[in-house]
């Protein structure tokens, strides 16, 4: 092996271990600081994203970002609807439970953030309150929404989860935490009226992001993963 050799492996080496450390420190943060994050950064880490792989090309991901008063907005209406309104009516219909393992691993996780956050099993109003923090988007001052053509299915929504996990990796890199969330897609029509987005376009999910508040609570939850046995099934 020549010498440009061995440092061509080395880089890649280097760049497997840099990406395998990303991947383990994006994690789903529920506390953010109410610092911004500069226009020039935001624009750099949605250009990354948009390298996100998707079936012929199509980009199907529409994706609105909301910062400054137009969050404060969403968050006070998607909040009060939520504390005062009735089941989610979201354009994508809801997984009705989880069975088996995967109920499981969905116990695990609340366990994990409950606990971190000392909320008793018993604690109504402390889950409560801890749910409803959701609509607020955990405080973050950003948060993205992200949006599908209704001509589109199940294969474009896939697309948009590729999409969201290259941005959550961008915006790791960057030193800004997220967390992907559900909740955010609950009142679509609300969200629609308050950007002025077409009714075509179908609300898939939220996203917060911003700075890690590493003194809240709900941030020292950790969570686990399935064996890779569990999920991934090699054949020879």
């Amino acid at each position: 092996m020549s010498a440009g050799d061995k440092r061509s492996r080395a880089g890649v080496t280097d760049q497997a271990a840099f990406f395998a450390a990303l991947a383990k420190e994006r994690r789903s943060v529920r506390g953010f600081l109410p610092t911004p994050v500069p226009q020039s950064l935001l624009e750099e880490v949605f250009t990354v994203a948009q390298l996100a792989p998707s079936n012929c090309n199509a980009q199907p991901w529409i994706v609105h970002v909301v910062s400054g008063e137009a969050a404060e907005r969403l968050r006070s209406g998607l909040y009060d609807a939520a504390r005062t309104g009735g089941a989610p009516a979201g354009d994508f219909a809801m997984t009705g439970s989880y069975p088996d393992e995967y109920r499981a691993r969905q116990i695990g996780s609340a366990k994990a953030l409950f606990g971190a956050q000392g909320i008793a099993r018993d604690d109504v109003e402390g889950r409560k309150r801890s749910f409803l923090r959701n609509f607020r988007f955990f405080d973050a001052p950003h948060a993205a929404f992200v949006f599908l053509d209704e001509r589109f299915g199940i294969r474009e929504a896939a697309d948009c989860g590729m999409f969201a996990q290259t941005l959550m990796l961008a915006l790791a890199a960057n030193g800004l935490a997220s967390c992907a969330q559900t909740a955010l897609s609950f009142n679509p029509s609300l969200v629609r009226d308050l950007l002025g987005i077409p009714s075509g376009h179908k609300l898939l999910f939220g996203l917060a992001f911003g700075y890690e508040d590493p003194a809240h609570p709900a941030n020292a939850a950790r969570t686990d993963r399935a064996a890779l046995s569990e999920a991934v099934t090699f054949h020879r």
